[in-house]
């Protein structure tokens, strides 16, 4: 496993499946006796901060004009922007 410049390591999906750790759970990560362990936490988050955002937009764009939900997100990032 290759760890990154900034420390970063990428749980193979077989151990988050069966250690039960899903997007946007936290765990903690600790030294000891020469190993490093990571835990998931049992007051942890354990929804999925995507989802959440998913959730959020969607509900946002059914506020919106049938105009503007047509709008792809280019568009809406110029139209921001202008």
């Amino acid at each position: 496993m290759l760890v990154t410049d900034k420390g970063q390591i990428t749980i193979p999906k077989d151990v988050r499946m069966a250690a039960g750790v899903v997007p946007g759970m936290e765990v903690s990560v600790r030294f000891e006796a020469g190993k490093i362990i990571v835990e998931k936490l049992a007051n942890g988050r354990s929804t999925d901060r995507r989802a959440q955002m998913r959730k959020a937009a969607a509900q946002a764009r059914e506020g919106m004009s049938p105009e503007f939900q047509a709008l792809g997100a280019d568009e809406i990032m110029a139209f921001l922007r202008s």
